[in-house]
């Protein structure tokens, strides 16, 4: 048996801007990992007015902009500063600080921020450390230090809904905590997310980053709907992918063994390509029901979509 030996980070990464950003750019399941939900990162040294921040992405599971200001070294006052400063630069709704070593103080703003966000915004404390065992290369180890008050954000949340749709919050959470539990026996290698949503969505990472994902939902008028949901900032990128799919459309849907709607959404930036059943999660009963489609469509259309890909038309 070997003995797991902690190194110094700098030992690792030498420089913040060379060598550890880049990597976590290029790795970002390993800090997907230690928050429990799906992202995905796409840009290093965005620009934020004068100032250029570490990295920005998208936290799919909350389906919003995430952003990650990165130091090697213990944290300090100047950086808290910039990470709030780049969180409101950039509307990130999930704000993560990653250090070597997180002052009380500094872990205690992050939960006052927590607290008076009430769960529309999300802050992280992430210590980053650095191990091997004898001889073997070394392993990042990531560790939380702060992190929002699932109660709290779910409590504030209700109140600020409505109360029809206050009543099905609870049911949502019990079916995707179903979910997640079935998700992370038979599909484990679709999400990283740990927690279930107070939401009547649940989104998963797919092969174009930073322009779409997979999504299984309740969708209005009483249906379940799987599919691949393309959404950017830049509606031109998305039209540009959506027409590149459905150029595609006869080989998706001879893999997927099924017609799908395509649907260009011309008064959103969004697109989608879906197949919908009847649902409603008020039906408890048929939640395994429920599942088992999900998980089936969803294999589909990840099947049809990879094929799709192989043909090197549509770069992803």
């Amino acid at each position: 048996m070997g003995q797991l030996e902690k190194l110094d980070p700098r030992t690792v990464w030498p420089r913040e801007a060379s060598d550890f950003t880049p990597w976590l750019l290029s790795d970002a399941e390993t800090l997907a990992e230690v928050l429990g939900i799906d992202l995905e990162l796409t840009e290093a040294e965005h620009p934020v007015g004068g100032f250029a921040l570490d990295l920005i992405g998208r936290d799919l599971t909350n389906n919003c902009v995430l952003i990650v200001e990165n130091q090697l070294t213990g944290t300090d006052h100047g950086h808290l500063g910039q990470l709030v400063t780049y969180a409101a630069g950039t509307e990130a709704q999930t704000i993560v600080w990653l250090a070597t070593n997180f002052r009380d103080e500094h872990r205690q703003a992050l939960d006052f921020l927590n607290d008076l966000a009430a769960g529309d915004v999300r802050f992280f404390g992430v210590q980053v450390g650095a191990v091997r065992i004898a001889d073997s290369p070394p392993a990042p180890l990531f560790e939380l230090r702060a992190q929002p008050n699932d109660w709290h954000a779910t409590v504030s949340k209700d109140a600020k809904t409505s109360s029809a749709q206050a009543g099905r919050l609870p049911l949502y959470v019990a079916f995707w905590t179903r979910f997640l539990e079935r998700l992370s026996v038979e599909r484990p290698g679709w999400s990283k997310a740990r927690k279930p949503q107070a939401a009547n969505w649940f989104s998963m990472p797919c092969p174009f980053k930073g322009l779409s994902y997979y999504s299984a939902s309740f969708a209005q008028g009483g249906k379940l709907r799987s599919e691949l949901y393309l959404d950017s900032v830049d509606a031109e990128q998305v039209q540009k992918l959506f027409e590149c799919l459905a150029a595609n459309k006869g080989l998706i849907e001879e893999v997927y063994g099924a017609p799908l709607t395509w649907e260009d959404l011309p008064n959103r930036r969004a697109c989608r390509i879906a197949d919908y059943s009847v649902g409603e999660v008020t039906n408890g009963d048929a939640f395994d029901d429920y599942i088992d489609w999900f998980f089936d469509t969803g294999a589909r259309l990840r099947a049809a979509v990879d094929a799709a890909l192989a043909t090197g038309a549509i770069d992803a």
